[in-house]
């Protein structure tokens, strides 16, 4: 297994004309139809349906006007509300995609703390670590999910691995709770963390982690338990539909995109580099999924649309849809490939078999970067 101390560098030198060649055909498309690369009127659109969704179910629930059905059944739909906002709008806002203007990105980048999680900590360990380190075992903080799940081929084996891919599922539905309760504070005080050695936070954003996450457990658990006339046991039911439902949507959706088959897991030479452009790397790590689903591709904000997301961090994930043709053609110009699964469902299955194979083997296999 890669120790995060090891430094991994990417050798740009090689295949820098796909970089290039991609770059002004992407750029040509928005600028032929003078098109911001930037959120345009159906993402604000999005962004106000996601809001309401999860603010009026919440709204309706405290009200206490609903039988206890309708508002277990709200509660999921928080959670569903729940994971599109982090797909759709706190993703984007926190690459600095959703808007030319930095404040917009801050302000609506902070929808993550409002959900319970923590926007400093996520640009670190995800815009940095997993975004440069893609697939790479020991650096990319998206690979390492819990010991019992193992989601590299260079990681170690262990005999629990054997029943991941029935584990799994469980624990993606767990990953919110994990989330707001206990994953922040850890990172936090974790020594080293992403790239990052002997790592010290700002003051700042100390204060922004504890303040935030008591507003939200002030408005998810205080606030209910005081004002609505239901027992412990019957919130409990409640507050954990909420997070199981979110869970499950966003631990799923994330490992589509990595750990599925097709894309590969390269392992840095004895000096730290990987034989390719990073570029290059992107396209060999990452996979898209259900590209003609429109109504996903609404509500998942581009994470369907990974390869493109990858490659331009940058561009609102609204556009996604429309420069993917772009992105296939020239891939396959410069002989790299583009891996995607036509639906859903086949990503699921994929994504299952690969937690069976990584589960069964014993030994990391090693996949050529080169």
């Amino acid at each position: 297994m890669q120790t995060a101390s090891e430094r991994v560098t990417f050798d740009n030198r090689r295949d820098r004309d796909f970089g290039a060649t991609l770059n002004q055909r992407v750029n040509a498309f928005f600028d032929d139809r003078d098109l911001s690369k930037h959120a345009d009127a159906s993402m604000v659109t999005k962004t106000v349906v996601l809001f309401t969704l999860y603010f009026g179910s919440y709204a309706l629930i405290i009200s206490g006007a609903l039988p206890l059905w309708g508002m277990w059944a709200l509660c999921a739909l928080m959670g569903v509300a729940m994971a599109g906002i982090g797909f759709a709008v706190g993703h984007d806002a926190l690459h600095g995609a959703y808007s030319s203007n930095k404040r917009v990105n801050q302000v609506l980048g902070r929808s993550f703390d409002m959900v319970g999680a923590n926007s400093y900590l996520w640009k670190i360990i995800h815009n940095i670590a997993h975004h440069t380190y893609t697939n790479i075992d020991g650096h990319d903080h998206d690979l390492e999910i819990a010991s019992f799940i193992r989601l590299s081929p260079h990681s170690e084996h262990r005999r629990i691995h054997r029943i991941q891919h029935i584990l799994a599922f469980i624990t993606y539905s767990f990953s919110t709770l994990f989330w707001v309760f206990i994953k922040d504070y850890k990172n936090f005080f974790r020594r080293d963390i992403g790239p990052y050695r002997d790592k010290s936070h700002p003051t700042r954003e100390w204060v922004m982690l504890f303040s935030t996450k008591a507003v939200y457990y002030g408005y998810t658990i205080v606030i209910p338990l005081v004002v609505l006339d239901i027992a412990w046991w019957q919130f409990l039911i409640g507050y954990l539909t909420f997070h199981l439902t979110a869970g499950l949507i966003l631990g799923v959706v994330f490992q589509l995109a990595h750990v599925v088959e097709g894309p590969e897991f390269p392992s840095p030479g004895e000096d730290g580099n990987i034989e390719q452009h990073w570029l290059s790397h992107q396209m060999r790590t990452t996979a898209n999924f259900a590209r003609d689903n429109r109504w996903l591709s609404w509500y998942l904000g581009g994470l369907n649309f990974q390869i493109e997301h990858h490659l331009f961090p940058r561009i609102c994930s609204v556009h996604y849809p429309k420069i993917a043709p772009i992105v296939e053609e020239t891939a396959a110009e410069f002989d790299l490939p583009y891996n995607s699964h036509e639906t859903f469902g086949a990503a699921v299955r994929s994504h299952y078999r690969t937690l069976r194979r990584f589960g069964r083997e014993h030994r990391a296999h090693q996949t050529s970067a080169g």
